[in-house]
């Protein structure tokens, strides 16, 4: 991208009243152009590497792969990839992971439209941008890291731990992230014995308590 092409956006988020107004927000802005949608986090990781778009607009609570997993696998395969997570979810345990794997910027959707005009310049400018209503989450990010009893899950038992608090199965769960019910059980077991936890109610009990179940 030059200093006066547009900067290209990919929308994902799952309900599409939503991506239209951001598409309506962001096309009326001068210097931005949306030129991709997706309404899950598998169509958005097969797609990136088609449109190679400046930035990733990217919401994290889909059906099937969300938004944190699609994320790392972009990253994974294109660390240049600017990303920016804008959810419902305000806490510290989601903004901690996104910006672990560098994912660049972190919004809320009840943030003013203006804060996601900035934010889409500021990640497309290759700037990390945590927006004024996640400052308190940051905070807890830099001075309680390790209070964070999720802290030592990898990112893919992290997505299952979210998946089987949600009450899919071992089966859905495996269709949903690509792998096996073999591979599924041994990231079930593996998460459950870090997290002390031996069944899904605790593990439930537990997302809702740190606020990761969707509204």
């Amino acid at each position: 991208m030059t200093a006066t092409d547009a900067i290209e956006v990919f929308l994902v988020d799952d309900h599409e009243v939503v991506r239209a107004g951001y598409r309506r927000l962001l096309e009326s802005t001068p210097g931005i152009s949306v030129v991709a949608e997706a309404e899950d986090g598998e169509t958005a990781y097969s797609r990136f590497f088609e449109q190679q778009p400046d930035v990733l607009v990217m919401d994290i609570s889909m059906p099937g792969m969300g938004g944190l997993e699609a994320s790392r696998r972009i990253l994974a395969r294109d660390k240049n990839a600017r990303i920016l997570v804008f959810s419902v979810y305000e806490n510290e345990v989601f903004l901690s992971r996104a910006l672990d794997m560098g994912v660049l910027g972190y919004i809320s959707k009840r943030s003013a439209s203006q804060v996601m005009i900035e934010a889409v310049r500021a990640v497309a400018a290759g700037e990390v941008y945590v927006g004024q209503e996640m400052m308190p989450s940051l905070m807890k990010v830099r001075n309680a890291a390790e209070s964070d009893p999720l802290a030592q899950l990898t990112p893919r038992e992290f997505e299952i731990f979210l998946l089987l608090a949600d009450s899919k199965s071992v089966n859905q769960i495996g269709e949903m992230l690509n792998l096996s019910p073999k591979t599924v059980g041994h990231h079930c077991t593996s998460l459950k014995n870090k997290l002390g936890i031996s069944d899904i109610a605790g593990l439930t009990r537990l997302a809702i308590r740190l606020d990761l179940m969707a509204p």
